[in-house]
């Protein structure tokens, strides 16, 4: 293997690949992460049409490529893609990160769920323990987050789904990892949660689930998976319905960024004043 601290070699190359993918902040974040542990990293951007992911990753391979993050909507596909999944991967039924192993392998793992865990403890000091929490949506980004959300302990945790019937296929495939409920949309109200995470794709087109005003609990946290530089949908409409705190997937990015960096290299880059440093330049922007 390759020291990824010797500058007369190549740089590593690195890719996040999804669809769409333009707007992604991934290639900022490893690139600062490379700076600060003293890697030489190249990580660019791909874009992928709709069945064109194996391809894609062939084709990356085939040019000296180390390993891949996986955005949507190809987070199944780089389930199938992998050789060996970690245990995270395999409950989750999704892949964020693949590594290419000297054996030819590929290793998929999913950082999604303890990067999360890390921003709602660490950074926003939410923790779901002991707390009521709806997880909105039932596709692969909530399939990465289940499992870690139910091992903090949550006293009661409902997925909720325009299609109730989705939801409920995840809690028969995750009520071995801890107790959760299915429902749909139209059947939350009378619950409120201390915690609201919006796990749908709504943001990207600037709309918001169906859901109750009376949604929320005192003090609860509105989260949205999705991240911009300026508030979501999801966020904006909570802020309105009485949620006392919003905030986006930004630093969820960064965790999950840092995860699979660490998974690639064997070195934890430092998190808190790269999602700082995002945060200030998005202010700058708006």
């Amino acid at each position: 293997m390759s020291d990824p601290f010797d500058f007369e070699r190549p740089p590593l190359r690195y890719a996040v690949i999804g669809n769409p993918v333009a707007h992604s902040k991934s290639p900022l974040i490893h690139a600062e992460f490379a700076r600060q542990c003293g890697i030489r990293l190249e990580y660019t951007a791909i874009q992928v049409d709709p069945g064109g992911f194996e391809q894609a990753v062939g084709n990356f391979r085939a040019a000296g490529g180390r390993g891949l993050n996986v955005t949507l909507p190809f987070k199944l596909d780089a389930w199938r893609y992998a050789d060996r999944l970690s245990g995270r991967a395999r409950r989750a039924g999704a892949v964020n990160t693949l590594k290419f192993e000297a054996d030819g392998r590929a290793f998929g793992d999913n950082t999604d769920g303890v990067g999360l865990v890390r921003d709602l403890v660490d950074n926003l000091g939410a923790d779901p323990a002991g707390r009521r929490v709806l997880v909105v949506g039932a596709g692969g980004a909530v399939r990465g987050v289940l499992a870690p959300l139910l091992e903090r302990g949550p006293v009661r945790l409902v997925i909720a789904n325009r299609t109730a019937e989705k939801a409920r296929e995840l809690v028969a495939e995750f009520e071995r990892v801890g107790a959760l409920e299915g429902s749909g949309l139209d059947q939350l109200q009378g619950s409120a949660f201390h915690l609201v995470i919006n796990a749908t794709a709504a943001s990207l087109s600037a709309e918001v689930p169906a859901l109750p005003q009376e949604i929320f609990a005192p003090g609860a946290l509105a989260y949205d998976l999705m991240y911009a530089d300026r508030p979501t949908a999801f966020m904006i409409w909570a802020a309105a319905a009485g949620a006392a705190r919003t905030a986006d997937g930004l630093g969820m990015l960064v965790e999950q960024a840092a995860e699979s960096f660490l998974l690639w290299h064997g070195v934890r880059p430092e998190t808190k004043g790269m999602i700082q440093a995002l945060r200030r330049e998005a202010e700058r922007t708006q």
